[in-house]
């Protein structure tokens, strides 16, 4: 390919401002510098920008603990994004696999990989994600039991069995209960899980995304930081 495509695709900067560093003599291909931007380079060569190797990769994978307040699209003219969180240079065709409210916080995969996505958003894969939840009220076997049997919402949308489990339950009557619980789903409609309580007359205070399918969330990275992710977790999501 190009050689100012190939560092197009990797983030490196725009096709106008990649061709001036080009032919300023700031890249070098397999140790030659190159001044020809039209350079045809193939996808294991040695590039380096300024002496910092540039490998090309196909497919990227980057785990985010996305925090509350950023909205989970790959571009908006007037809002962060969870795109604008990762690190540069970074691709431009990354987009978040599914997506988390803005007020929640959590596991949220950002790849290029559309296969990959598809596999992990379709309902028919049965895919599991895991969330932490803090909820309003006392939550009860029957409200464990109703989730287990599939919820149909008030306006009508019939949700898939999901798991529920009381972690603890906090508070008095008089001063109100508040529930501490795990919910495992296997889709991702609209605002599902606050939709969900809310057809049991409560309200989520607080979620978190932990998991999606065998991906589990970094204990060590804070809200707004990302990683790439490991071989071993690429290989167990494929």
């Amino acid at each position: 390919m190009r050689l100012d495509k190939y560092l197009s695709d990797m983030g490196i900067g725009t096709r106008t401002e990649l061709k001036k560093m080009i032919r300023k003599g700031q890249v070098s291909v397999n140790g030659v510098a190159v001044k020809d931007p039209g350079c045809d380079v193939s996808e294991d060569a040695a590039v380096t920008v300024n002496g910092a190797l540039i490998p090309y990769e196909t497919l990227v994978y980057y785990m985010l603990h996305k925090p509350a307040g950023i909205i989970s699209a790959s571009e908006d003219p007037r809002e962060a994004t969870v795109i604008d969180l990762l690190p540069e240079p970074r691709r431009k065709d990354l987009f978040p696999v599914g997506r988390l409210d803005r007020d929640t916080e959590g596991l949220l995969l950002i790849t290029n990989d559309g296969d990959l996505a598809h596999r992990l958003l379709s309902p028919k894969h049965h895919v599991d994600k895991i969330y932490y939840a803090r909820v309003s009220g006392q939550v009860t076997a029957p409200d464990v039991a109703a989730f287990r049997k599939g919820l149909v919402l008030p306006d009508g949308l019939e949700c898939m069995p999901a798991e529920l489990e009381v972690l603890s339950v906090n508070g008095a009557e008089t001063e109100g209960f508040q529930s501490e619980v795990r919910i495992t789903i296997r889709e991702g409609k609209f605002h599902q899980i606050k939709r969900m309580f809310q057809a049991i007359g409560m309200e989520v205070l607080y979620l978190k995304r932990l998991s999606m399918g065998p991906l589990q969330l970094d204990p060590e990275l804070k809200p707004g930081e990302s990683r790439r992710l490991t071989e071993r977790e690429r290989m167990a999501l494929k």
